[in-house]
């Protein structure tokens, strides 16, 4: 996944002695079946099959492709998991170097996007590839990949752990001396002359949190500074000041793709979508007058 991991877990003498074997075999399940940095795995033979043909995926791919395109459904395309070809021309995914691309490229790439292009069979756990569809579940995947690690976890009898992939959390259970495992969220630098934004640290007892946000991925060509944050329904970077949302949640895929989904929509847009379905989401984002955050009640009240 281009990222590091790590566990931490209390050892009550009865966790199994291969548990980082074990981890890391989740790990690689995750990678051969998701990983659009490998041609062999799942997701990238189902990319390059013939238009119209139908195939019958591993259960945890068919999991994660049928929640992305739920959340595709329900953000109204800002989160979409057919955006591959655009995050390619734009030199953001596996192949290459960041390059402004043309219109007429963008044109041509966004009649490959769509995530209401993708059919998928539930009772056969299959799906069809329409023709030139590139599913990308980078926005996702990494989000399933620590809920796997927290299940296998479960399964070796360990009672408190906290699993990290790449910045995403989910913690469960306590520590030793009975605290829950307390996380401190990442905010934006201040700016010259700004104030920083308030510390927040969360206590994660059965919650994931999942942070999106452009604050360290941007790209510049000396013409402008770019989000590396593609919005599905314009083919371009995003321009809505977004720098980090966050999404806590009790699954951490769920969270992931929830906070690209807000990051695309803005502030205002989004912070009303979150509302309305009751997400504890924040959102930090750059005004004139420097960081602004917002948060929904339900983020507000687990600050209490």
């Amino acid at each position: 996944m281009g990222t590091s991991w790590s566990v931490k877990f209390v050892d009550d003498g009865a966790v199994a002695a291969d548990l980082g074997a074990l981890v890391q075999a989740e790990l690689d399940m995750v990678i051969g079946q998701m990983s659009t940095w490998r041609d062999s795995s799942d997701l990238s033979r189902f990319n390059t099959a013939p238009a119209g043909s139908w195939h019958e995926l591993p259960e945890a791919l068919f999991v994660v492709l049928e929640q992305a395109l739920n959340v595709a459904h329900d953000s109204g395309g800002a989160y979409d998991p057919t955006v591959g070809p655009l995050v390619n021309l734009w030199g953001f995914g596996p192949q290459g170097a960041y390059r402004r691309p043309s219109g007429a490229d963008v044109a041509a790439q966004r009649s490959r996007v769509g995530w209401h292009r993708i059919e998928l069979d539930p009772p056969r756990r299959r799906a069809r590839q329409p023709g030139g569809a590139y599913v990308d579940l980078s926005g996702i995947a990494k989000g399933y990949a620590v809920d796997a690690v927290a299940r296998c976890l479960r399964r070796a009898g360990v009672a408190g752990y906290l699993v990290e992939i790449g910045g995403e959390l989910y913690g469960h259970g306590a520590k030793p001396d009975g605290q829950p495992w307390w996380v401190e969220l990442e905010q934006p630098q201040a700016g010259a002359g700004e104030a920083p934004l308030p510390v927040t640290r969360v206590a994660l007892h059965g919650l994931a949190v999942a942070t999106s946000g452009d604050y360290r991925r941007y790209m510049s060509d000396g013409l402008g500074v770019y989000s590396h944050t593609i919005d599905p329904r314009t083919g371009a970077p995003i321009e809505n000041g977004v720098t980090s949302v966050t999404v806590l949640h009790p699954e951490c895929m769920v969270a992931d793709a929830m906070a690209t989904a807000l990051t695309v929509m803005g502030p205002e847009a989004g912070l009303a979508w979150a509302v309305r379905r009751g997400l504890a989401a924040s959102i930090v984002w750059r005004a004139a007058e420097g960081h602004r955050e917002a948060m929904t009640p339900n983020f507000a009240a687990m600050m209490e």
